[in-house]
């Protein structure tokens, strides 16, 4: 099944009230290491694309300003609720990754985690999150890319089908 926003909705509304207690308990430590690799600093204006029920939000240190980006609002209800816990100072928008409502080389520092294989064209969302990132700005990516040389491709193609009822593409490899 192709990816769609509107699929994505339905889906990721029926995620909503569960994602942290079974979905995202699998990804804490790459999401982890992921903000650690990005290094965010007090001051730095940094966007959360895909930012779900804000669990990368609570990652970010003190100082820091952040915008958290979700095409989901049941998805941004959960993360708005977390929010007043976060050490960094963080605004939470409903839009599409795939064209971000955000003036070119507005932001610092990019994090997109788990979201190029949920959105519909995963080049776009990352053409649109590079075009909002300022020149020497910094990005980080963490998702569940299909490995270049893999053997297993038909295979992964055939759970894909079950999978992307589920709102992710298993099959999304990061060079196309």
């Amino acid at each position: 099944m192709k990816m769609s926003n509107w699929w994505n909705k339905l889906v990721y509304r029926l995620w909503a009230p569960i994602y942290d207690a079974t979905i995202n308990r699998v990804f804490v430590a790459g999401r982890t290491q992921a903000i650690r690799m990005l290094s965010p600093e007090a001051g730095e204006r940094i966007l959360l694309v895909g930012v779900g029920t804000g669990a990368d939000a609570a990652l970010l240190p003190a100082g820091a300003r952040a915008v958290g980006l979700d095409l989901s609002q049941d998805m941004l209800s959960v993360a708005r609720r977390k929010i007043p816990d976060c050490r960094a100072s963080i605004c939470l928008v409903q839009a599409d990754a795939q064209v971000m409502p955000f003036c070119a080389e507005a932001i610092d520092a990019l994090v997109l985690n788990l979201i190029l294989s949920v959105v519909p064209d995963g080049r776009l969302c990352l053409e649109s999150a590079l075009r909002v990132l300022r020149p020497g700005g910094r990005v980080v990516i963490f998702d569940k890319f299909l490995p270049e040389s893999n053997g297993l491709v038909p295979l992964y193609q055939f759970f894909n089908i079950f999978t992307s009822l589920l709102g992710t593409d298993i099959t999304a490899a990061f060079r196309r």
